[in-house]
């Protein structure tokens, strides 16, 4: 096989362009826009991915969210993030063959299957980027918060891969057929550049501190128990969260039809079809809405555990051995007072929100039941908003929570409780500095505890206490003037390899070219015809 024809050349241009043979006769135009077609897609696919990890977080929220419009329990969450891994997969591959290409001097035809592929990638992100901004909204804070823990990092790694890209980039510019698309490639690139060495200066991160000055690390707060191990708001998930060290449990409370406080987070339209074997049971003429439409002894007769081991939420049933298996699949709703009961019993904080309020007294009987469990009231984080002046003539032991920053400094209170991504780290520092204990909800993700950690979160709601509680310290706490070194010195490295790329391939025409019509191939047909002229002239002498 000849060097034109070798396998890397044959095996590039396949994937490519679905050519064995080379075509010599392409539109540069159009071998160009597929090129730069490429590469847009390729970096919307990426972005998109680091979207969809960064929001790994709150899988839970969203996949119960799609339950609560389409009545179907699947982990929407996983077949978004497998989907946008497929794509970004194929659309980085195809950039490395097209780079290829370009190495080997062979046309930029991309296929047109490849390019119907590329732009059915691009409708399916911009589709998640639409489903995002009209139904999850509340994702998008988490995108620039995630930058604070990867910013450094992601730095870094642009100035390696703009090193790596800086020979076809040269090459292009060589190739350039005038100055005006020169200035043009140079101008774009000298922009990018200075972006991308200069962008530390925008990067600020509450991990980039001295060691010795970390804060003490969150408390665990157990979102409905221990989620990830057992089924959630089940007397085994917080038994389980127990193991993990938690200082107190967060749940949901409802009231039933005979007024029996117990512990649900599905409400409305959607209580109970969730968590429990409702649908096989016979209750006709049930109406589903409302907690008071049904007793205490119609509730505690459901099964709670065996959703927990069919549908697998946090792919973590493997985890469990048989024991724990069975014990999962023999769990019922339990009461508000049997969890009072283990808390008191391990002198465990409780914090809980409140639904379905629709009588006059539910606050009434939420206490009453408070007091008959004989726990002591400093162990109570009262949350509801509702009735709260009542709740503080009637308990005044209890510590009063507030979901509203407003709120607490009007009521002077002292502890606050809001999702993670509604405070910004430095208001984080300076609410601890007014000593108010600032818990955040739901943090499942190793780099958002750091992050939370580094801003001196005083605790965090967690699915994930098991995996949480065994961190010494954040992924990464770096000193300023450590980073302030290292950066400088990645990028005068950078900057160096790149004026010796351009000088030897300015130098020696030892650049890459893009078309079968670029320059070195130009001067090597002219050597070729000047030998086949001197043959000729050579064969018909005397």
């Amino acid at each position: 096989m000849s060097q034109d024809e070798s396998c890397s050349r044959v095996g590039s241009r396949c994937c490519y362009s679905c050519h064995w043979e080379r075509r010599d006769k392409t539109k540069r135009k159009c071998a160009c826009c597929g090129f730069w077609f490429v590469v847009l897609v390729s970096l919307l696919s990426g972005i998109w991915l680091y979207i969809c990890l960064v929001t790994f977080n709150d899988q839970d929220d969203v996949n119960w969210q799609g339950f609560t419009k389409l009545k179907w329990w699947v982990n929407w969450f996983m077949v978004v993030i497998i989907v946008s891994a497929v794509i970004t997969s194929y659309c980085v591959l195809l950039l490395l063959f097209a780079l290829f290409q370009v190495a080997l001097g062979e046309p930029l035809d991309l296929h047109w299957l490849h390019k119907i592929f590329l732009f059915l990638g691009a409708i399916l992100i911009a589709a998640g980027v639409t489903g995002v901004s009209h139904h999850w909204y509340r994702e998008w804070p988490t995108v620039p918060l995630s930058l604070q823990a990867t910013g450094p990092f992601l730095q870094f790694g642009a100035v390696v891969a703009l090193t790596l890209l800086s020979p076809f980039i040269f090459s292009g510019f060589h190739m350039a057929k005038n100055k005006w698309c020169q200035f043009l490639m140079a101008a774009v690139f000298v922009v990018v550049l200075v972006a991308i060495f200069l962008c530390p200066l925008y990067i600020k991160s509450p991990c980039l501190m001295e060691l010795k000055k970390l804060p003490e690390k969150p408390k665990l707060i157990g979102h409905r128990g221990a989620p990830m191990l057992a089924p959630e708001n089940t007397m085994m998930s917080f038994n389980k969260s127990i193991e993990c060290g938690v200082t107190a449990f967060e749940t949901d409370v409802q009231l039933s039809k005979d007024r029996i406080p117990f512990l649900l987070h599905d409400h409305e339209s959607d209580i109970l079809r969730r968590t429990t074997d409702v649908k096989r049971r016979n209750f006709q003429n049930k109406n589903f809405s409302l907690s008071t439409n049904w007793t205490w002894d119609e509730l505690r007769s459901l099964n709670a555990g065996e959703w927990f081991l069919e549908t697998d939420p946090f792919r973590s049933v493997y985890k469990l051995s048989e024991e724990e298996r069975e014990l999962s699949r023999n769990q019922t709703i339990p009461s508000l007072l049997q969890l009072l009961d283990l808390a008191k019993e391990h002198n465990i904080s409780v914090l809980f929100d409140l639904y379905n309020l629709d009588t006059e007294n539910d606050t009434e009987d939420i206490v009453d039941t408070i007091w008959r469990s004989g726990i002591d009231q400093s162990l109570i984080l009262w949350l509801p908003p509702e009735k709260r002046e009542y709740v503080k003539k009637r308990a005044p032991g209890f510590i009063q929570v507030y979901n509203d920053r407003e709120k607490l400094h009007e009521d002077n209170g002292t502890f606050l409780n809001v999702n993670y991504s509604k405070l910004k780290m430095e208001e984080i520092r300076n609410l601890r500095s007014e000593d108010i204990t600032v818990n955040l909800w739901v943090v499942n993700e190793r780099w958002l505890f750091s992050l939370l950690w580094c801003a001196g979160a005083s605790s965090v709601t967690t699915n994930a206490c098991h995996l949480l509680k065994d961190m010494e310290q954040p992924d990464w706490v770096m000193a300023p003037q450590k980073y302030l070194i290292i950066w400088i010195a990645v990028d005068i490295t950078s900057i160096l390899i790149m004026i010796g790329v351009y000088i030897i391939q300015r130098n020696t025409d030892c650049f890459c070219p893009m078309t079968v019509g670029s320059p070195i191939n130009i001067r090597q047909n002219y050597q070729r015809v000047q030998q086949r002229d001197e043959q000729s002239v050579a064969f018909a002498a005397p």
